[in-house]
């Protein structure tokens, strides 16, 4: 296997937490709902039926593109993309070609850059349900999923192991999340991933001439495990002689492997023309400026703040940043926590963190209050500490002369007595103000 490396494209498919359709006036949120409950003519291919495209959805597709760094098309519009599959009512979907909403932008990942080739808008298709009825196996379809906005990510194939894969998938499901676009819950397939992998000689730039896409997988651990099986099986295959074959496969959790579904398909095969029903989008540079200052501050971003403005370490600035949410509630605790406690932002960073939750519904009163309960992170004055440090020196000599000989065990001691005296002072601060007083 050190004679390969491999080469790894990811798409990534995002629906969008809008109210109503990509083109129609069905409720976009489908999931646990019953079967074909939430459908009307458009959603379903009726003829005579006229799409309409959801503005929030393509506003939105063009934040996410400005938060990636991506250029965003002044001129854009909607194709057919014509395929028969039972889940797609009309035979064909409406998507994007050549002029999709964004191009370009990067994600940076420990590993290099991954760069983004392009961000579109289309309508999601149906769902199927394999099923057992009256004793017989039998395929049906839900429509309620068919037309909900779905943003697709298309990335190059920068990537050369499962574990950037990974990252970048990670990080992007933090940007998305942060935009507040989508809830990119994979469990309810609001974001399903797409590796696409090929393996080539270690040392080669060519791209190889064949790829094997992985379709639908819902967790960030599978998409790994994937891209490993595929690394294995294209090097036992060249090994033979053989070139894998161009194709789509899917990822069997209960055989841990892909699976061959079908030959993949290429741009020809799909036929795709304008969308006859919906004119060009035209938008001003005004415009997307506009929707510019709509994009919130980003996790590297806040990463970076909190180290500079709070002093947190890298560690548990990216601690509190993993959500918007636990980022605004760390914020907010820091300023309510300093103005009656006096704690320091990295006690809270610590505290939050410890806890484990995002403790979003935590009032700021009651935050200090469980500070103060807890007595793991509140601070005294200096003035009150020192008093403390005086009274225990005061009837303790011989341990201040044995740590002046060498025996760091006293300075513990001295602690503790400290300690007594002030139950709610935060033992690093105890620490660190007895070792200065030891010194003078």
């Amino acid at each position: 296997m050190n004679e390969y490396e491999l080469v790894i494209g990811l798409e990534i498919h995002v629906e969008l937490k809008t109210k109503s359709g990509m083109f129609c006036g069905c409720p976009a949120d489908h999931f646990g709902k019953v079967p074909n409950t939430q459908t009307c003519p458009v959603c379903l291919g009726l003829p005579g039926a006229l799409p309409v495209p959801n503005k929030t959805a393509i506003d939105w597709t063009i934040m996410l593109g400005l938060a990636l760094g991506s250029n965003i098309a002044e001129v854009s519009k909607f194709d057919r993309k014509h395929y028969f599959y039972p889940d797609l009512p009309k035979g064909y979907q409406i998507s994007q070609y050549d002029q999709p909403l964004c191009k370009g932008g990067v994600v940076k990942t420990s590993f290099g850059d991954v760069r983004i080739h392009r961000v579109h808008l289309e309508e999601d298709t149906g769902k199927l349900q394999h099923k057992t009825v009256n004793g017989k196996r039998v395929t049906l379809v839900d429509f309620n999923r068919s037309g909900a906005p779905l943003m697709e990510i298309v990335t190059e194939p920068d990537m050369q192991s499962s574990a950037q894969a990974t990252e970048f998938l990670k990080k992007l499901h933090q940007i998305i999340r942060f935009v507040g676009i989508s809830d990119a819950d994979m469990e309810k397939g609001s974001m399903r991933l797409e590796p696409n992998i090929s393996v080539r000689m270690k040392g080669s730039r060519e791209l190889p001439a064949y790829k094997v896409e992985v379709k639908n997988i819902n967790s960030f651990k599978f998409a790994a495990a994937a891209i490993e099986y595929e690394f294995k099986r294209h090097i036992a295959l060249f090994k033979e002689g053989k070139v894998p074959a161009q194709e789509t496969r899917g990822w069997d959790e209960r055989q841990n492997a892909t699976v061959s579904q079908r030959n993949k398909e290429g741009a020809s095969d799909y036929r795709y023309f304008p969308e006859p029903d919906i004119p060009p989008l035209r938008f001003s540079k005004e415009y997307i400026e506009d929707l510019r200052k709509l994009v919130p501050e980003l996790p590297d971003a806040k990463v970076q703040r909190f180290m500079n403005e709070y002093e947190l370490s890298e560690m548990d600035s990216v601690a509190v940043t993993l959500s918007k949410d636990f980022a605004e509630v760390f914020e907010r605790m820091v300023v309510e926590g300093k103005k009656t406690t006096g704690v320091t932002a990295s006690n809270v960073a610590k505290w939050l963190i410890n806890k484990k939750s995002y403790m979003a519904d935590l009032s700021p009163e009651e935050f200090v209050r469980q500070l103060i309960q807890e007595k793991q992170v509140v601070q005294v004055s200096d003035v009150d500490l020192q008093k403390a440090i005086e009274s225990v020196f005061s009837v303790n000599s011989k341990a201040i002369a044995d740590y002046k000989a060498g025996k760091e065990q006293s300075a513990m001691f001295l602690m503790g007595m400290v300690r007594r005296k002030l139950p709610k002072a935060d033992v690093a601060q105890i620490l660190d103000a007895l070792k200065k007083s030891l010194k003078s």
